[in-house]
């Protein structure tokens, strides 16, 4: 069964599958055999993972619903766009399983009556929400846009995204990033996610940005910019320096200025398939500097051992490891 000469029939059919998986994988009675036939069924066709993983998305927005006695309402599909077609025969058959009716939930605020799903996979993307807001996706970044009665809502899952908020007063936009989030009505910010770790600068607007730790919430104004990871209490706020080069991957760049190997990291293993590792303290300590094109990172890191004291190695996983060069002793 190839892509190109799939049906409608069979693509339904795969849809369905994936629900049943959904489901089945997250019962506390599922089956070594089952998950089994999970993995064989996933694996044999690029379409049951691409639907799988729309499942488990879905999945997780009816996860966050309150649990109560279903009402006699019939089930509100979400109104999927473009390749999300199929998302709302998943979405009618997961809702369809939790005792909730989703004409309650939409009135109540629960549910989204539309769902969107983008992902920047080999180059640098721009779409428009649903909204009218405008978004640019860094390479490897994935984003998930819903929209409620009362608000719209962004999940950056992973990477980075400049919004360019479309003002709605009366539905303010926010963006969930690891353990916190930005809130706004109308603005121009920047959203960085990897790992942990989530960095939010300000260009024009207002915003928001508070933790899931603690009740209360931080402003930003224009060229402020405030950085959280999991656990802490209040996010961290500074002013950005007037030459700051964090938003150089709008033009497809990445600035490393004169950074410690620790702090660069994190901005380069966003481009790679296998994040680089710091074999100890002291090698994060070395500095590193440059210009790149965000399409070529990941020649970066093997050619690091010819402009700084370091080596390479690989651990069990695959990832490569630098590892500092011992300094010499002066003879004598």
């Amino acid at each position: 069964m190839s892509e190109k000469s799939i049906s409608e029939a069979d693509y339904d059919a795969i849809t369905d599958a994936a629900a049943h998986w959904c489901m089945r994988l997250h019962a506390s009675d599922c089956t070594a055999a089952e998950r089994e036939a999970f993995t064989h069924w996933h694996d044999s066709h690029p379409l049951h993972a691409f639907e799988y993983a729309a499942m488990l998305e879905i999945w997780d927005v009816a996860d966050h619903l309150p649990r109560t006695e279903p009402a006699p309402a019939a089930v509100l599909p979400l109104k999927p766009r473009s390749h999300l077609r199929s998302y709302a025969v998943a979405a009618a058959i997961c809702l369809a399983a939790l005792p909730v009716a989703a004409f309650t939930g939409w009135e109540a605020g629960w549910l989204p009556n539309a769902y969107e799903r983008f992902q920047a996979s080999d180059g640098l993307t721009r779409v428009t929400l649903g909204d009218g807001s405008q978004v640019e996706l860094n390479l490897g970044t994935e984003l998930v846009y819903s929209h409620y009665k009362d608000r719209r809502q962004v999940t950056l899952k992973h990477g980075e995204a400049f919004f360019k908020v479309s003002h709605d007063s009366a539905h303010p936009f926010i963006v969930r990033a690891g353990e916190g989030q930005v809130r706004v009505t109308g603005t121009q910010f920047n959203v960085w996610k990897y790992e942990d770790q989530v960095r939010v600068m300000l260009l024009e607007g207002s915003v928001q940005i508070s933790s899931d730790q603690v009740h209360g919430s931080v402003p930003l104004t224009p060229g402020m910019q405030a950085s959280y990871r999991q656990g802490d209490a209040t996010p961290r706020v500074r002013v950005m320096k007037p030459d700051d080069t964090a938003l150089a991957w709008r033009q497809g760049k990445l600035v490393l200025d004169n950074l410690t190997l620790a702090d660069a990291l994190p901005l380069i293993n966003r481009y790679l398939r296998k994040p680089a590792l710091l074999a100890d303290a002291g090698t994060g300590q070395i500095r590193i500097g440059g210009i790149y094109n965000i399409s070529e990172v990941g020649n970066l890191i093997p050619s690091l051992p010819k402009v700084l004291p370091v080596y390479l190695t690989q651990n069990q996983d695959g990832n490569p490891v630098l590892n500092s060069i011992p300094r010499k002793s002066p003879k004598g």
